[in-house]
């Protein structure tokens, strides 16, 4: 089956302080192993013989005055390696206007949308943003909006308790299409989390501009358990359905605790139920269509 990796990076530990200063709070916890280089070699290694045709790189957290050079490194590898096929860069979409960064941005041919980590939770280990309701913010609405003049997309990074203020943006921008990272996280696994999780999916599934990207499962458990991706793969399948959602490896973070094969062995098993048709909207056409590649 063909597949298409919607989810990964690539970078120089140079570039990005994270894996060059004291080791941060990270949501994917202890990360020593990956405080290196990960090139683009390394990466075509880790994914040879598992049919991946095509990849979509997601946004590192450079230092964000150097985010046109982040996009611009990797446009630069796409000429040199012929990977990777998208690029979902950075910009600070809490600004008045970003649509002067985003016309820099616009030059590089490859780049198909934006990502900006709204993540926060109660728990300062597991906390990104600056505040928990950045998706309330009418200048993140105004700027989330303008990306559909570009034709790229928003990558939605939150918890569930912030998947209600999620909607209003998602609300504020209807011909954005806002692709929800790491199927909204689910970190709290107790009955009550799981439900709490549930309950924002249903709403995030109603807006038919939400699409899903079934990646990123070990961040909380640190491993790789097909059960536990067997789950919140069906989940959110139902929810959201095979045409909305989207496969993604999330290497080099998920190789803090597996291999590429296994991980999407486990993938293959949670969609093993389904269709034909819908394996292949998950593991290809939904990332062809929505990263327009």
């Amino acid at each position: 089956m063909r597949v298409i990796d919607s989810h990964f990076h690539v970078w120089r530990q140079a570039d990005l302080p994270w894996l060059t200063g004291p080791m941060q709070p990270r949501i994917f916890g202890p990360y020593e192993p990956i405080r290196r280089d990960y090139p683009m070699t390394e990466y075509l290694a880790d994914l040879e013989g598992s049919g991946v045709e095509k990849s979509v790189y997601v946004q590192a957290n450079w230092p964000v005055e150097r985010a046109e050079d982040e996009v611009l490194w990797l446009e630069n590898l796409a000429r040199e390696t012929g990977w990777p096929h998208g690029i979902v860069g950075y910009a600070d979409l809490t600004v008045e206007d970003a649509r002067p960064a985003l016309d820099r941005l616009s030059r590089h041919p490859r780049m198909r949308g934006v990502r900006q980590q709204f993540h926060w939770h109660e728990n300062p280990l597991l906390r990104f943003a600056t505040r928990p309701d950045l998706c309330l913010d009418a200048k993140v609405h105004k700027n989330v909006a303008r990306l559909a003049d570009y034709g790229w997309t928003f990558d939605l990074q939150v918890f569930a308790p912030q998947m209600e203020g999620a909607c209003a943006l998602v609300d504020a921008a209807p011909r954005t299409p806002l692709i929800l990272q790491h199927a909204g996280m689910p970190e709290d696994l107790s009955e009550a989390g799981r439900a709490e999780w549930r309950a924002g999916m249903e709403a995030l599934a109603r807006r038919p501009n939400v699409f899903a990207k079934l990646s990123g499962f070990g961040t909380f458990i640190h491993r790789n358990d097909p059960a536990h991706v067997g789950w919140v793969v069906s989940e959110t399948v139902a929810l959201f359905g095979a045409d909305r959602c989207l496969f993604g490896s999330n290497f080099p973070i998920e190789k803090l605790w597996t291999d590429y094969a296994s991980l999407l062995s486990a993938h293959r098993a949670a969609a093993g139920g389904l269709s034909e048709g819908e394996r292949e909207a998950i593991f290809f056409n939904t990332a062809r269509r929505v990263y327009r590649l």
